[in-house]
């Protein structure tokens, strides 16, 4: 595991942090530190003027392929990157899942056609994706997805097309989105990881409702969306017909990839503020809350090497042993963390300010992480994914249905 960098990489760093510098002001000042998770609602337009603005000077999914449109960056300076990034207080990016997701996913498996398709729009900044795994009835568990997707011909009586018939909720930023990549059952009668498909779903049509879900800040960053009859092309399936269930499981190997190290600059920028009001307003002085700091701050340098070491192993979508606790880590971790905000603000901390969104920043991060044990997989499926593919052990026992 390496843990420091050479010269080179170096003068990248400084690279990325002065453009950051000299960019992320003026026009882009006030989206510095916004739009992260818990406040995507702030500034979607405004934020995706920036992202193009960054894609005009290559700085989006700088770890592509050149022949894909990107840098190829090393995993060294991707890592760099995000950590620069993040320390600059750049904004959320509303493209994080095509990038992060959609276009490895297409690189390592999708066909020629469909990269020139799609990976264009998602490294200009122009395309937007949502994630169609979670239903109400396979959340954790993608092996009970019930959505269902028919192959026939199109209205044209000519071509063929996908038909697709259920139910996704959860899905992150659908309102925003261009297309979906959708876990369906396209054999019928198959059950639990046979017979599912992955497919490239647009979202503008008839066939598509997004209804947002209110959380607990008020905002509605997540949705359910309804599938009657929507439908894309026969040639938007990545993959064949079955193979849904291993490119599903690729992708999470990307998600778990280098943004993490950016992740993890986040969680130190919100541990930053909440160290600056600590020492403001006294809260430093108590014995208990200097050592549940300390322990943040231990866990944050645990999170970071462990990534290192995640890192150092192939980067090509595998789940390996280290990514499999990454989840369940920084879940527990990051709750504490919101629960110290709310002890170091004090009185504080139960006030809210006039507006439409009154929350400040560390009161939605503690509201938003009250999340973050659920989403993405509970903390309970976590841990039977450790122990089941990581340790080997046996399937959890399951009741007669």
């Amino acid at each position: 595991m390496k843990l420091s960098f050479s010269s080179e990489d170096e003068q990248f760093r400084q690279e990325i942090a002065t453009w950051l510098q000299d960019n992320l002001c003026g026009k882009y000042e006030p989206l510095r530190f916004r739009g992260g998770p818990g406040d995507e609602h702030m500034f979607p337009e405004e934020r995706k003027r920036w992202e193009q603005h960054m894609a005009q000077a290559g700085w989006l999914c700088v770890g592509w392929p050149k022949e894909h449109g990107g840098r190829a960056l090393s995993i060294n300076q991707q890592v760099i990157f995000y950590e620069e990034y993040a320390r600059a207080g750049g904004p959320g990016l509303a493209g994080h899942i095509g990038a992060g997701l959609t276009g490895p996913t297409l690189i390592a498996f999708g066909t020629e056609e469909q990269k020139q398709r799609f990976l264009p729009g998602i490294i200009n900044g122009t395309e937007y994706w949502c994630q169609g795994y979670s239903e109400p009835s396979a959340g954790s568990d993608l092996a009970n997805v019930s959505t269902k997707a028919v192959l026939g011909t199109a209205a044209d009586g000519h071509t063929q097309q996908w038909r697709i018939n259920g139910q996704k909720v959860w899905t992150s930023l659908a309102h925003e989105s261009d297309w979906c990549f959708v876990i369906a059952r396209t054999e019928p009668g198959s059950q639990g990881h046979k017979g599912l498909s992955f497919l490239l779903v647009p979202m503008d049509q008839p066939g598509i409702e997004v209804r947002p879900i209110e959380q607990i800040t008020g905002t509605s960053e997540f949705n359910e969306v309804f599938f009657d009859d929507a439908v894309t092309d026969a040639n938007n399936i990545v993959g064949q017909p079955g193979d849904g269930w291993k490119i599903a499981m690729a992708l999470l190997g990307f998600e778990r990839g280098v943004s993490t190290l950016g992740q993890q600059m986040a969680f130190q920028n919100e541990l930053d503020e909440i160290i600056r009001i600590a020492k403001n307003n006294g809260a430093a002085e108590e014995p208990t809350i200097r050592q549940r700091i300390a322990d943040a701050w231990m866990g944050l340098r645990i999170m970071r090497y462990n990534s290192l070491r995640m890192l150092s192993g192939p980067q090509d979508g595998t789940l390996q042993k280290e990514a499999m606790i990454y989840k369940l880590f920084w879940t527990d971790w990051h709750s504490n963390l919101g629960k110290l905000a709310m002890d170091v603000l004090g009185p504080e901390s139960e006030i809210i300010e006039e507006g439409q969104y009154g929350l400040s920043r560390l009161q939605s991060m503690y509201l938003f992480s009250r999340s973050d044990t659920i989403y993405g997989g509970t903390n309970e499926i976590q841990r039977n994914i450790i122990a089941e593919r990581a340790l080997g052990m046996p399937k959890e026992p399951k009741g007669a249905v």
